[in-house]
């Protein structure tokens, strides 16, 4: 892994989000299995940490297995948790040497005891770096995200340790996963699909989306450039108008 340092965007999002889509297709396409197309994928992981250290981007999340993502066959979802270790075997020491902070979101007791401990070593190894903030979202779901959230607070609330009062929008995020990262700024989607699948539904609420064809074992640097060079041409509002004399059109 290639991670020299570089800043020379003046315009860039602090917080990327990547749903990592297209894996099984591109295996399709070269007649392999759809495991192919998850081991290719580690190289467009690769790719993407080494070009957010580069760039200094604070935080990078990557949609790994979605909480749905157990209704896939068995002996894919099997193939993909052995590729987790593989990966975090392989990759953890050279995140830690380049300072790259690893930690997992989502509900990680659902995975094997042997899978969960190699989170944890991973997570203990790199938990005091201080370069990019590297999130690997894991069975994780947004809606899941914000009822452990709401869970939190009602256990609270329910020992008189804050009112109801105190419940809004600041005090659940709070209780999400990147609570203490940056707001995600721009979500970008390979593989052709237009939608969100559930991931991080209430953190990307202003972010702006970015969707490419490219299949994920495909995307490199230069995808990953031409995002940012979108990002950087969008006006971002957060609901608010850029001058006086801005309309609202309702006809065609």
């Amino acid at each position: 892994m290639n991670l020299s340092s570089d800043d020379s965007s003046a315009s860039k999002p602090k917080h990327v989000a990547i749903i990592m889509d297209g894996n099984g297709r591109w295996a399709k396409k070269q007649g392999k299995l759809r495991v192919t197309g998850h081991r290719a994928g580690i190289k467009a992981v690769r790719d993407a940490v080494s070009f957010s250290v580069k760039h200094k981007i604070e935080s990078l999340t990557l949609y790994a297995f979605s909480s749905e993502n157990w209704n896939r066959p068995e002996q894919e979802v099997s193939s993909l948790m052995e590729l987790f270790v593989f990966a975090l075997d392989n990759e953890v020491k050279s995140l830690h040497k380049h300072n790259v902070k690893l930690t997992v979101i989502g509900d990680i007791s659902r995975f094997s005891r042997r899978l969960q401990d190699r989170i944890k070593s991973s997570e203990a190894l790199t938990a005091n770096n201080t370069g990019l903030n590297l999130n690997i979202a894991a069975n994780y779901g947004g809606r899941w995200d914000i009822t452990q959230s709401v869970k939190q607070l009602a256990t609270s609330l329910a020992k008189g340790e804050i009112s109801l009062e105190d419940i809004n929008e600041n005090a659940i995020s709070s209780h999400l996963c990147l609570h203490n990262q940056p707001e995600v700024d721009l979500v970008i989607r390979t593989g052709g699909e237009h939608r969100i699948s559930n991931f991080l539904i209430w953190q990307i609420a202003y972010a702006e989306l970015y969707f490419t064809q490219v299949l994920w074992p495909d995307f490199d640097e230069q995808v990953f450039q031409n995002a940012l060079d979108a990002f950087a041409k969008r006006e971002r509002r957060f609901g608010g108008t850029t001058s006086e004399t801005d309309t609202i059109n309702l006809g065609g």
